[in-house]
């Protein structure tokens, strides 16, 4: 007897209109969960990052596959009539469209909301946009410009030093998975209220709601230094906004980067270490301080931040005759929280990311063999499979059979219209 394993999204059909990266990873994400994505792309040209930072020739990039396993791909001329008339089929067909045109683009196309709902009204829009409504709504936004708009790259760096982003895709990929939380949040509704709505998820608002420790921080300036940074142990005095916090901790613990044995040669042979109040004595005896727990300088939290400085400085010293793992084995067991630096080399070849399914190795039949994120989201009874991103227009005939009912001729009349 066989058992059928039933995904979370079984039978909800998305119509996709993304590219790049904040849209494709919304409805991946929704792939993954086991919905229908039919992914809609121009003829001949399809998403832009198909062709974008290409290391194997006349291949699908490594950009592209990494943000369209578990979709189908459709080539559409929607600026075609033929190719309108199919568009607005699979508006009637889909229960969530998903675009992150630039703003008034898919008003441009003849397709606006309120088209959309009459040709739907069960229909979900959802949009990336770069802002919400307000002086800089019509503005394009890409990754690093939503991480500056949106507040991370003011905190971000030394305070010595100018803004920075960071490599996290907390722009792009950041919002793209609050629009799909978003969407199934409005599929649930749906459930009560048999109509559809809009989904908006905006880059700058996606990146602020990350940064929410940081505008903590900017309150608690008007009431006093924020004795946990670095700068106020430094006797720097702080300025009338939060200040960029190097490896400062977020949390309120004090935490630093510290050097381990080989960092000389090896540039991640770094651990991160707080010195949280509830392991200070385990800390002060696994560096060889013993003293410290009970020295009037060092023995309470409060006597000790003015002089963080001089307690890194002494935990390094230790962390730098062990490796960053061995660092963990000694402190995890004592409850010290530590965490080693681990290189995209070092996650790529750890085996138990392979077990859980955070990495996976996918096949393509013109690329090969490439490793690629999977569902960081694990569901008991609904598993996730990462399947292939599609070749450019690879299921076009068949969402035409399938999902609109053509015969032979209708989809051989639409490619002569070049309407696919």
């Amino acid at each position: 007897i066989w058992e059928i394993v039933m995904k979370a999204l079984d039978g909800i059909r998305i119509l996709d209109m993304t590219h790049v990266q904040s849209g494709p990873t919304c409805t991946q994400l929704l792939g993954w969960f086991g919905a229908d994505v039919i992914k809609v792309e121009r003829p001949g040209v399809g998403d832009a990052t198909r062709g974008q930072l290409r290391d194997i020739p006349d291949v699908d990039s490594l950009y592209f596959t990494m943000l369209n396993h578990n979709k189908r791909s459709i080539t559409l001329n929607t600026k075609d009539e033929t190719g309108k008339e199919i568009f607005t089929r699979l508006i009637q067909e889909c229960d969530v469209m998903v675009e992150n045109f630039a703003p008034g683009a898919l008003d441009r196309m003849g397709f606006s909301w309120e088209k959309i709902q009459q040709i739907n009204p069960r229909m979900i829009y959802a949009s990336v946009k770069g802002f919400g409504p307000g002086p800089y709504s019509d503005c394009k936004v890409y990754e690093n410009v939503a991480q500056c708009a949106g507040g991370s790259a003011s905190t971000t760096g030394f305070l010595d030093g100018p803004p920075l982003v960071t490599g996290s895709q907390i722009g792009d990929s950041g919002t793209g998975l609050n629009l799909a939380l978003g969407i199934v949040t409005a599929l649930f509704q749906r459930e009560t209220t048999g109509k559809g709505q809009r989904v908006l998820a905006s880059m700058q608002d996606g990146v602020l709601n990350l940064c929410r420790v940081k505008l903590r921080d900017q309150q608690r300036l008007q009431h006093g230094p924020l004795t946990e940074y670095s700068q106020h142990s430094e006797q720097i005095e702080f300025g009338d906004t939060t200040p960029r916090a190097g490896n400062d901790s977020g949390g309120g613990q004090p935490g630093c980067i510290l050097k381990c044995k080989g960092w000389e040669a090896d540039p991640n042979a770094y651990t991160y270490f707080i010195a949280q109040a509830a392991a200070w004595k385990n800390i002060c005896d696994v560096i060889g301080r013993p003293s410290w727990k009970e020295d009037s300088d060092f023995a309470t939290p409060a006597v000790r931040l003015p002089r963080l400085g001089e307690v890194f400085k002494a935990i390094e010293k230790w962390t730098m005759t062990k490796t960053k793992y061995e660092v963990m084995d000694i402190c995890n067991p004592l409850d010290i929280p530590v965490g080693p630096i681990l290189s995209m080399k070092e996650l790529s070849e750890e085996p138990s990311l392979r077990d859980t399914g955070t990495i996976v190795s996918v096949e393509h039949p013109e690329r090969g063999s490439y490793l690629t994120v999977g569902n960081p989201i694990k569901l008991s009874d609904s598993p996730s499979e990462v399947e292939r991103s599609p070749l450019l227009g690879e299921h076009t005939d068949a969402i035409l059979r399938e999902v609109l009912g053509f015969g032979d001729e209708e989809i051989a009349s639409a490619r002569s219209a070049g309407a696919v």
